[in-house]
């Protein structure tokens, strides 16, 4: 697939590595030279210096011949002007621009449409995290929570603690504590390696163990695994950009929420656009503004400021004083594998979940959902099955008959409004939602093969 891509900053730089290891044809586009021959020093794409939006950057750039063009400068409006000269000159397929203004994402259905602004699929980085966070903390304990089939089915990762029910037992005695839930353990990452799991294979405490089930299942599993946490009650916002407000809008209604924010007009302004949440002007890293608010009752405290370090040692201090949960907005990728574990529970990176919605539009085969894991090691997809037992490679089969790549599970069909754990004796059928991970994302292709129908299909 030949991919052009406008912005050559975090997002656009790993999202250039991910595609370019998968062999596509990859051109990027920035106007930051230096940052472009890093780029070209490492992996094996075109890059073109100059302005994305620019007709004739893009006709250098291939955009007449071009499958796909991904619009991930910093700037909204170079991102939306570039999809509509790709449309209007080149008649460019597929277009995707990342959108952070509020104001633009308000009045997307009117605006983003080939007759006004031809941008065929929008990625809307901070909405992405807003949803993130919430799914965390509809699941206290969870360190991360994804959704497939329209929220009919989650993948959840835990980490499991002494004293859960399962440490110390196989994972074949699940279905003995459980006898009306059906799970399956997709994955179990051991000191940062993955072991593939079997029905003797052994939950050590501090084992990453990711399932999948049911969304209705999931608090009932997560409990088998680790100590049932509390929901949560009290929550504690510090940021209020987009991530916070959009946050403390979305909480407000079903928790106590307070919000901290260091700029005195900002936090006139959410104090009128917030009902219920309790807005604060001051430095969260201030101990006694801390104390004074009761951090110490506070079921979890939420940097989401635009500074790494100040969300680093403001949710280090929370911690120390009391908070019983800490998540961080890390924008530096290097940070997060530093930070999480110790006194930081959650560290969330803007850049994977931007990346994951991105290979949603990206993935060959009828791919509709991708969600990046582990920092972008492994990967979990929902693909549709196509075809019949004539035609493809895996409608008609069982899960067990499958040529899976190595360190890849089928965690669950969706049927419908069926859900089922995919087994090994359990049979794909047409149309069905294969929900499947995988450990080592460079078997994409292959997968992406393996979902694709024969040339007689029609």
């Amino acid at each position: 697939m030949k991919i052009i891509i406008l912005g050559a900053g975090q997002v656009g730089g790993t999202l250039a590595e991910i595609l370019v290891s998968e062999n596509n044809d990859i051109t990027v586009v920035d106007t930051n030279a230096e940052r472009l021959r890093e780029l070209q020093d490492k992996f094996d794409l075109r890059v073109i210096n100059g302005h994305g939006s620019y007709p004739n950057v893009l006709r250098d750039a291939g955009a007449q011949d071009a499958d796909l063009l991904v619009a991930v400068t910093s700037s909204d409006e170079t991102n939306m002007i570039a999809c509509q000269v790709a449309y209007s000159l080149f008649n460019t397929p597929n277009k995707i621009a990342r959108i952070r203004s509020p104001e633009f994402l308000a009045e997307r259905e009117r605006l983003f449409l080939n007759e006004a602004l031809p941008v065929d699929n929008l990625i809307a980085p901070e909405q992405l995290v807003t949803e993130y966070i919430y799914r965390l903390i509809q699941y206290p304990g969870a360190l991360q929570v994804v959704d497939f089939a329209q929220g009919k089915v989650g993948l959840v990762a835990i980490k499991a603690y002494y004293g859960g029910p399962l440490v110390g037992n196989a994972l074949s005695s699940l279905r003995d504590h459980m006898p009306g839930i059906d799970t399956r353990v997709a994955a179990i990452f051991r000191q940062d390696r993955p072991i593939r799991p079997q029905g003797t294979t052994i939950i050590e405490a501090d084992d990453e163990v990711f399932f999948v089930a049911a969304s209705g299942h999931i608090k009932a599993v997560m409990s088998e695994l680790q100590r049932v946490e509390s929901d949560y009650k009290r929550i504690m916002i510090v940021g209020g950009g987009h991530v916070g407000a959009g946050l403390a809008k979305r909480l407000e209604k079903n928790y106590s929420v307070k919000l901290i924010e260091h700029n005195l007009k900002r936090a006139e302004q959410l104090s009128e656009l917030l009902e219920e949440t309790i807005v604060f002007c001051g430095d969260a890293a201030d101990q006694e503004l801390l104390i004074e608010e009761h951090i110490e009752q506070v079921d979890v405290f939420i940097a989401v400021t635009n500074q790494d370090e100040a969300n680093i040692m403001s949710a280090m201090l929370a911690k120390k004083l009391g908070a019983k949960k800490t998540m961080v907005l890390i924008q530096r990728s290097a940070y997060v594998d530093l930070v999480q574990g110790g006194s930081i529970d959650v560290a969330i990176s803007p850049q994977q979940a931007t990346i994951s919605a991105l290979l949603t539009h990206v993935r060959r085969a009828d791919i509709v959902n991708v969600h990046s894991l582990r920092r972008g090691a492994a990967e979990a997809i929902e693909a549709i099955a196509h075809g019949d037992s004539d035609t493809s490679k895996v409608v008609g089969r069982q899960v067990g008959e499958l040529k899976l790549p190595p360190g890849t599970t089928v965690g669950a069909l969706v049927r419908g409004d069926e859900v089922i754990i995919g087994h090994n004796q359990t049979v794909i059928e047409q149309n069905d939602h294969v929900i499947l991970f995988l450990v080592d994302k460079k078997f994409i292709p292959e997968v992406e093969r393996l979902f694709q129908p024969g040339p007689f299909f029609l």
